[in-house]
C-alpha cells in the first residue's frame, strides 16, 4: 500500500486524462459522427462513475499537504470497483470474440481504454492506494443495486420507445446493447437466468474484494508488528 502523495498525484491525472479522453470517444467526438447510443452501454455507466470517483479522488489529493491513503467515496468507490470488474470480466470473456461482433470495434480508442486500461488502473489504485479495511461486508449488497437500475433503465427505455416511436424509427435505437438482454431473442426465462447469474457473480466478487481489504489491512499489521 503507496501513501505517497506525489505517486497518487499521478497516477490519478493520467487515470483522469485517459478517462477524459475515452469519455470524449464514446461520444463520437473521433468517428467525426455523434454516437446517439452512447448513453445505454453498462460499459459507459460504469466508466463515468469510475472517473467521477477518481476525480474526486485528485481534487482531494491535491488539497492534502502530508502523504496518507486515499480515504474518500467509500462506498461508490466499492461500486465502481465491482462495475468496472464486471465490465472488464462480460467484455473480455463474453463479448469481444462475439461473432456479431466487428473486431475492429475492440481497437477503438474508448473500447481499449473502457474495457482494458481503465478497469485495471481503477482496481490497482484501490488495491495500491485506498485505505484497508474501511469496505463494509454489506457493500456487495448495496453495489448490485447500481446494475440492477441499469436493467430497469434499458427495458423502460425499449418499452417506451416500442410504444412510442414509429417501428421505422425504433429501428435506428440500440433497443438491447448485450445479448443476454435482448428480451425478443432469448426469451424472458433466459434473460432473468443471464441477470440472476451475473447478479450472483457479481456479489460474491464483491465479497472477494471485501475479504482482500480485510486480509491486506491484517497482513500489514502484522508486517508491522515484524519490523518492530
Amino acid at each position: 500500500m503507496i501513501k505517497n502523495r506525489t505517486v497518487q498525484l499521478i497516477y490519478q491525472t493520467v487515470y483522469c486524462t485517459i478517462g477524459l479522453i475515452a469519455i470524449i470517444a464514446s461520444f463520437g467526438f473521433f468517428d467525426m459522427k455523434f454516437n446517439e447510443n452512447f448513453y445505454v452501454y453498462f460499459t459507459n455507466w460504469s466508466n463515468y462513475l469510475c472517473f467521477l470517483v477518481m476525480l474526486v479522488e485528485l481534487v482531494h489529493t491535491i488539497k492534502k499537504k502530508e502523504d496518507s491513503y486515499v480515504s474518500s467515496l467509500h462506498l461508490l468507490k466499492f461500486i465502481g470497483l465491482l462495475s468496472i470488474f464486471l465490465t472488464f470480466l462480460v467484455f473480455n470473456f463474453f463479448l469481444a470474440n462475439d461473432a456479431m461482433r466487428d473486431p475492429a470495434l475492440n481497437y477503438k480508442i474508448n473500447s481499449i481504454s473502457f474495457h482494458i486500461i481503465l478497469p485495471i488502473m481503477y482496481i490497482l489504485d484501490w488495491f495500491l492506494f485506498y485505505k484497508k479495511n474501511t469496505t463494509k461486508w454489506i457493500y456487495p449488497i448495496y453495489s448490485v443495486c447500481f446494475p440492477i437500475i441499469y436493467i430497469f433503465f434499458i427495458y423502460l427505455r425499449a418499452s417506451w420507445l416500442l410504444n412510442f416511436i414509429s417501428s421505422d424509427d425504433v429501428n435506428s435505437f440500440l433497443l438491447y446493447p448485450y445479448f443476454f438482454l435482448n428480451i425478443e431473442k432469448l426469451g424472458f426465462s433466459m434473460v432473468v437466468k443471464w441477470c440472476i447469474m451475473l447478479a450472483i457473480s457479481f456479489v460474491a466478487i464483491g465479497f472477494i474484494f471485501v475479504w482482500c481489504d480485510k486480509t491486506l489491512k491484517m497482513l500489514y499489521y502484522k508486517s508491522k508488528i515484524n519490523e518492530k
